[in-house]
Protein backbone atom coordinates (compact mmCIF):
# COMPACT_ATOMS: atom_id res chain seq x y z
CA UNK A 1 0.00 0.00 0.00
CA UNK A 2 1.58 3.39 -0.78
CA UNK A 3 1.45 5.24 2.51
CA UNK A 4 1.86 8.32 0.50
CA UNK A 5 -1.51 8.50 -1.45
CA UNK A 6 -3.81 11.78 -1.51
CA UNK A 7 -3.47 14.44 1.31
CA UNK A 8 -1.40 12.60 3.31
CA UNK A 9 -0.72 13.75 6.91
CA UNK A 10 -3.41 16.13 6.86
CA UNK A 11 -3.74 14.50 10.61
CA UNK A 12 -1.28 14.33 12.97
CA UNK A 13 -0.98 13.16 16.28
CA UNK A 14 1.88 15.09 18.56
CA UNK A 15 3.11 13.08 21.83
CA UNK A 16 4.80 15.52 23.81
CA UNK A 17 3.83 18.77 22.06
CA UNK A 18 2.94 20.72 24.76
CA UNK A 19 7.29 21.19 25.53
CA UNK A 20 9.99 23.77 24.49
CA UNK A 21 9.91 21.76 21.07
CA UNK A 22 6.65 20.47 20.95
CA UNK A 23 4.50 23.61 21.61
CA UNK A 24 6.89 25.51 18.58
CA UNK A 25 6.46 22.08 16.50
CA UNK A 26 2.43 22.20 16.57
CA UNK A 27 2.28 25.74 16.01
CA UNK A 28 4.22 25.19 12.42
CA UNK A 29 1.99 22.33 11.72
CA UNK A 30 -1.30 24.05 12.49
CA UNK A 31 0.28 26.92 10.45
CA UNK A 32 0.17 24.88 7.64
CA UNK A 33 -3.20 23.64 7.56
CA UNK A 34 -2.96 19.97 9.16
CA UNK A 35 -5.15 19.23 11.74
CA UNK A 36 -3.38 18.19 15.20
CA UNK A 37 -4.55 16.13 18.07
CA UNK A 38 -2.48 17.22 21.12
CA UNK A 39 -2.81 15.32 23.82
CA UNK A 40 -1.97 16.81 27.61
CA UNK A 41 -2.40 15.37 31.09
CA UNK A 42 -3.80 18.68 32.07
CA UNK A 43 -4.95 21.10 29.11
CA UNK A 44 -3.86 24.12 31.37
CA UNK A 45 -0.27 22.99 29.71
CA UNK A 46 -1.88 24.00 26.68
CA UNK A 47 -3.60 26.87 27.25
CA UNK A 48 -1.36 28.92 24.45
CA UNK A 49 -1.98 26.06 21.78
CA UNK A 50 -5.50 25.52 21.62
CA UNK A 51 -6.44 28.94 20.28
CA UNK A 52 -4.43 27.72 17.59
CA UNK A 53 -6.37 26.93 14.72
CA UNK A 54 -6.85 23.28 13.61
CA UNK A 55 -5.76 22.33 17.39
CA UNK A 56 -7.25 19.97 19.33
CA UNK A 57 -6.11 19.55 23.15
CA UNK A 58 -7.46 16.13 25.16
CA UNK A 59 -6.59 15.42 28.52
CA UNK A 60 -4.91 12.06 28.27
CA UNK A 61 -2.62 9.41 29.55
CA UNK A 62 -0.65 8.73 27.24
CA UNK A 63 1.07 5.81 28.20
CA UNK A 64 -2.76 3.97 28.63
CA UNK A 65 -2.54 1.72 26.33
CA UNK A 66 -6.26 1.70 25.26
CA UNK A 67 -6.32 5.74 25.50
CA UNK A 68 -2.89 5.50 23.49
CA UNK A 69 -5.41 3.18 20.82
CA UNK A 70 -8.28 5.56 20.78
CA UNK A 71 -5.83 8.56 20.23
CA UNK A 72 -4.47 6.93 17.02
CA UNK A 73 -7.90 6.89 15.59
CA UNK A 74 -7.88 8.49 11.72
CA UNK A 75 -4.50 9.93 12.29
CA UNK A 76 -2.37 9.86 9.73
CA UNK A 77 1.23 10.20 11.29
CA UNK A 78 1.96 10.43 14.77
CA UNK A 79 5.02 12.17 16.25
CA UNK A 80 6.34 11.59 19.44
CA UNK A 81 8.61 14.21 21.71
CA UNK A 82 8.10 12.55 24.79
CA UNK A 83 11.27 12.72 26.99
CA UNK A 84 13.02 13.09 30.35
CA UNK A 85 16.30 14.20 31.09
CA UNK A 86 16.08 12.63 34.36
CA UNK A 87 15.03 8.97 36.04
CA UNK A 88 15.68 7.75 39.65
CA UNK A 89 18.39 4.92 39.31
CA UNK A 90 17.26 1.09 38.52
CA UNK A 91 17.83 -1.98 40.17
CA UNK A 92 21.63 -3.45 40.24
CA UNK A 93 22.59 -3.91 37.05
CA UNK A 94 19.63 -2.42 35.16
CA UNK A 95 20.35 -0.83 32.01
CA UNK A 96 18.02 2.71 32.88
CA UNK A 97 16.53 4.21 35.43
CA UNK A 98 12.50 3.86 35.55
CA UNK A 99 11.71 6.66 34.55
CA UNK A 100 14.10 6.56 31.29
CA UNK A 101 12.71 3.12 30.64
CA UNK A 102 9.11 4.46 30.83
CA UNK A 103 8.92 7.34 28.57
CA UNK A 104 12.08 6.36 26.25
CA UNK A 105 11.42 2.36 26.29
CA UNK A 106 7.80 1.67 27.31
CA UNK A 107 5.98 4.16 25.11
CA UNK A 108 7.88 4.26 21.67
CA UNK A 109 7.10 0.20 22.25
CA UNK A 110 3.29 1.09 22.34
CA UNK A 111 2.80 4.14 19.99
CA UNK A 112 4.47 1.43 17.22
CA UNK A 113 1.58 -1.35 18.65
CA UNK A 114 -0.97 1.39 18.41
CA UNK A 115 0.03 2.46 15.32
CA UNK A 116 -0.82 -1.26 14.08
CA UNK A 117 -3.79 -1.19 15.22
CA UNK A 118 -5.10 2.14 14.11
CA UNK A 119 -3.35 1.53 10.61
CA UNK A 120 -1.02 4.35 10.72
CA UNK A 121 1.83 4.47 8.94
CA UNK A 122 3.92 7.89 9.45
CA UNK A 123 5.90 7.62 12.48
CA UNK A 124 8.56 10.56 13.59
CA UNK A 125 10.44 9.48 17.28
CA UNK A 126 12.10 12.12 18.50
CA UNK A 127 15.86 10.70 19.73
CA UNK A 128 19.38 12.19 21.16
CA UNK A 129 22.63 12.51 19.82
CA UNK A 130 25.17 10.06 20.81
CA UNK A 131 22.25 7.30 21.73
CA UNK A 132 23.84 3.58 22.45
CA UNK A 133 23.32 0.84 23.52
CA UNK A 134 26.45 0.65 25.44
CA UNK A 135 26.43 4.39 26.10
CA UNK A 136 28.00 5.85 29.43
CA UNK A 137 24.75 7.25 30.56
CA UNK A 138 21.33 5.79 31.31
CA UNK A 139 19.54 8.36 29.53
CA UNK A 140 21.68 7.65 26.40
CA UNK A 141 21.16 3.97 26.56
CA UNK A 142 17.38 4.34 27.29
CA UNK A 143 17.33 6.75 23.86
CA UNK A 144 18.91 3.84 22.29
CA UNK A 145 16.48 1.66 23.02
CA UNK A 146 13.55 3.49 21.95
CA UNK A 147 15.09 3.86 19.06
CA UNK A 148 15.35 0.23 18.31
CA UNK A 149 11.21 0.15 19.59
CA UNK A 150 10.24 3.08 17.52
CA UNK A 151 11.77 0.75 14.19
CA UNK A 152 10.43 -2.53 15.50
CA UNK A 153 7.17 -3.06 12.75
CA UNK A 154 8.38 -2.58 9.35
CA UNK A 155 5.26 -1.71 8.02
CA UNK A 156 5.67 1.70 9.74
CA UNK A 157 7.56 4.30 7.66
CA UNK A 158 9.97 6.16 10.81
CA UNK A 159 12.47 8.90 10.80
CA UNK A 160 14.62 8.98 14.00
CA UNK A 161 15.44 12.50 15.08
CA UNK A 162 18.90 13.12 16.74
CA UNK A 163 19.19 16.21 17.74
CA UNK A 164 22.40 18.17 19.90
CA UNK A 165 21.14 19.97 23.08
CA UNK A 166 18.66 22.50 21.52
CA UNK A 167 18.43 25.88 22.28
CA UNK A 168 16.07 28.97 21.88
CA UNK A 169 14.02 31.46 23.23
CA UNK A 170 12.92 29.59 26.71
CA UNK A 171 15.27 26.73 26.57
CA UNK A 172 16.68 24.96 29.90
CA UNK A 173 20.44 25.37 28.77
CA UNK A 174 21.67 28.76 28.19
CA UNK A 175 19.07 30.03 30.21
CA UNK A 176 20.03 28.15 33.32
CA UNK A 177 23.65 28.51 33.20
CA UNK A 178 22.94 32.78 32.67
CA UNK A 179 20.39 32.10 35.65
CA UNK A 180 23.11 30.96 37.86
CA UNK A 181 25.72 33.30 36.69
CA UNK A 182 23.01 35.87 37.75
CA UNK A 183 23.27 34.40 41.43
CA UNK A 184 26.86 32.95 41.88
CA UNK A 185 30.34 34.68 41.91
CA UNK A 186 31.74 31.95 40.17
CA UNK A 187 30.78 29.19 38.17
CA UNK A 188 32.15 25.94 39.03
CA UNK A 189 31.54 23.42 36.16
CA UNK A 190 31.63 19.54 36.30
CA UNK A 191 32.50 18.51 32.60
CA UNK A 192 33.55 21.55 31.22
CA UNK A 193 35.53 20.26 28.76
CA UNK A 194 33.02 18.32 27.32
CA UNK A 195 31.96 19.16 23.79
CA UNK A 196 28.65 19.73 21.66
CA UNK A 197 27.30 21.02 19.02
CA UNK A 198 24.17 23.37 19.79
CA UNK A 199 21.13 23.53 17.48
CA UNK A 200 18.31 26.07 17.01
CA UNK A 201 14.74 24.75 18.23
CA UNK A 202 13.30 26.50 15.04
CA UNK A 203 15.39 24.37 13.16
CA UNK A 204 14.84 21.34 14.63
CA UNK A 205 10.79 22.30 13.96
CA UNK A 206 11.56 22.91 10.63
CA UNK A 207 13.31 19.42 9.92
CA UNK A 208 10.60 17.58 11.32
CA UNK A 209 7.81 19.44 9.47
CA UNK A 210 10.09 18.90 6.04
CA UNK A 211 10.19 15.38 6.99
CA UNK A 212 6.73 14.33 7.32
CA UNK A 213 6.04 13.55 3.56
CA UNK A 214 9.52 12.85 2.66
CA UNK A 215 10.11 9.46 1.47
CA UNK A 216 14.02 9.95 1.76
CA UNK A 217 13.65 9.63 5.43
CA UNK A 218 11.82 6.73 5.61
CA UNK A 219 13.89 4.07 7.77
CA UNK A 220 16.18 6.96 8.50
CA UNK A 221 18.44 8.76 11.46
CA UNK A 222 19.15 12.05 11.29
CA UNK A 223 21.32 13.90 13.56
CA UNK A 224 20.10 17.63 14.23
CA UNK A 225 23.55 20.17 14.95
CA UNK A 226 24.32 23.52 14.45
CA UNK A 227 27.11 24.84 12.55
CA UNK A 228 29.37 25.17 16.09
CA UNK A 229 31.02 22.38 18.16
CA UNK A 230 31.81 24.74 21.74
CA UNK A 231 33.08 23.13 25.23
CA UNK A 232 30.61 23.47 27.81
CA UNK A 233 32.60 25.97 29.54
CA UNK A 234 32.23 27.81 25.90
CA UNK A 235 28.27 28.12 26.20
CA UNK A 236 28.36 28.85 29.89
CA UNK A 237 30.65 31.90 28.80
CA UNK A 238 28.47 32.73 26.11
CA UNK A 239 25.58 32.51 28.19
CA UNK A 240 27.02 34.76 30.89
CA UNK A 241 28.23 37.53 28.30
CA UNK A 242 24.58 37.98 26.70
CA UNK A 243 23.05 37.93 29.57
CA UNK A 244 25.15 40.52 31.11
CA UNK A 245 26.35 38.28 34.09
CA UNK A 246 29.24 36.75 32.72
CA UNK A 247 31.49 34.90 35.79
CA UNK A 248 34.99 33.27 36.14
CA UNK A 249 34.28 29.22 35.19
CA UNK A 250 36.18 26.86 37.08
CA UNK A 251 36.64 23.46 35.51
CA UNK A 252 36.27 20.57 38.44
CA UNK A 253 38.23 17.68 38.10
CA UNK A 254 35.67 13.95 38.24
CA UNK A 255 35.51 13.28 41.61
CA UNK A 256 34.77 16.56 42.37
CA UNK A 257 32.67 17.19 39.78
CA UNK A 258 30.77 13.59 40.41
CA UNK A 259 30.23 14.94 44.16
CA UNK A 260 28.49 18.34 42.60
CA UNK A 261 26.26 16.63 40.51
CA UNK A 262 25.17 14.32 43.13
CA UNK A 263 24.20 17.48 45.47
CA UNK A 264 22.76 19.34 41.84
CA UNK A 265 20.44 15.92 41.80
CA UNK A 266 19.02 16.43 45.09
CA UNK A 267 18.33 20.15 44.63
CA UNK A 268 14.68 21.23 45.99
CA UNK A 269 12.63 21.94 43.24
CA UNK A 270 14.25 18.59 41.37
CA UNK A 271 17.49 18.10 39.70
CA UNK A 272 19.38 20.87 38.04
CA UNK A 273 21.62 18.07 36.73
CA UNK A 274 22.56 14.37 37.82
CA UNK A 275 25.44 12.31 38.18
CA UNK A 276 23.78 10.68 34.82
CA UNK A 277 23.84 13.81 33.24
CA UNK A 278 27.50 13.83 33.61
CA UNK A 279 27.67 10.53 32.20
CA UNK A 280 26.34 11.51 29.10
CA UNK A 281 28.89 14.66 28.75
CA UNK A 282 31.62 11.43 28.71
CA UNK A 283 30.95 11.04 24.98
CA UNK A 284 30.80 13.99 22.48
CA UNK A 285 28.01 15.39 21.83
CA UNK A 286 28.79 16.40 18.14
CA UNK A 287 27.85 14.94 14.89
CA UNK A 288 28.87 12.07 12.57
CA UNK A 289 31.25 12.62 9.73
CA UNK A 290 29.36 13.72 6.64
CA UNK A 291 26.80 15.21 8.66
CA UNK A 292 24.94 18.60 7.07
CA UNK A 293 24.58 20.72 10.29
CA UNK A 294 21.65 23.25 10.52
CA UNK A 295 22.30 27.14 10.00
CA UNK A 296 21.62 28.78 13.16
CA UNK A 297 24.50 29.20 15.71
CA UNK A 298 24.01 30.66 19.27
CA UNK A 299 25.43 33.86 18.40
CA UNK A 300 22.63 34.56 16.19
CA UNK A 301 19.70 34.51 18.28
CA UNK A 302 21.26 34.09 22.20
CA UNK A 303 21.43 37.51 22.16
CA UNK A 304 17.88 38.84 22.00
CA UNK A 305 16.62 36.13 24.46
CA UNK A 306 19.52 36.19 26.95
CA UNK A 307 20.02 39.84 26.74
CA UNK A 308 18.34 43.39 27.51
CA UNK A 309 18.44 45.22 23.95
CA UNK A 310 15.82 45.20 21.66
CA UNK A 311 15.90 42.96 18.49
CA UNK A 312 15.71 44.07 14.96
CA UNK A 313 14.81 40.85 13.61
CA UNK A 314 11.48 39.70 15.75
CA UNK A 315 12.66 39.13 19.27
CA UNK A 316 11.27 42.51 20.91
CA UNK A 317 8.71 40.90 22.62
CA UNK A 318 11.58 38.32 24.70
CA UNK A 319 11.67 39.29 28.09
CA UNK A 320 14.95 39.95 29.70
CA UNK A 321 15.92 36.27 31.22
CA UNK A 322 18.93 35.61 33.80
Amino acid sequence: MDILRGPYCSNVLVLGGTGFIGSRLVAHLAAQGRCITLPTRRLVHARELITLPNVEAVEADVHDEATLARLMQGVDAVINLVGVLHSRRGPGGSEYGPDFARAHVELPRKVVAACGGAGVRRSLHMSALGAATNGPSMYLRSKAAGELAALSDPRLAVTIFRPSVVFGEGDQFLNMFARLQSLLPVMALGGADARFQPVYVEDVVQAFANALEDRGSFGQVIELVGPKVYTLRQLVQLAGHYSGHQRPVIGLPPALARLQAWFLEHAPGGPIMSRDNLDSMRVDNVASPGTTPMPTAPEDVAPFYLGPQPSPTGYDHVRRRG
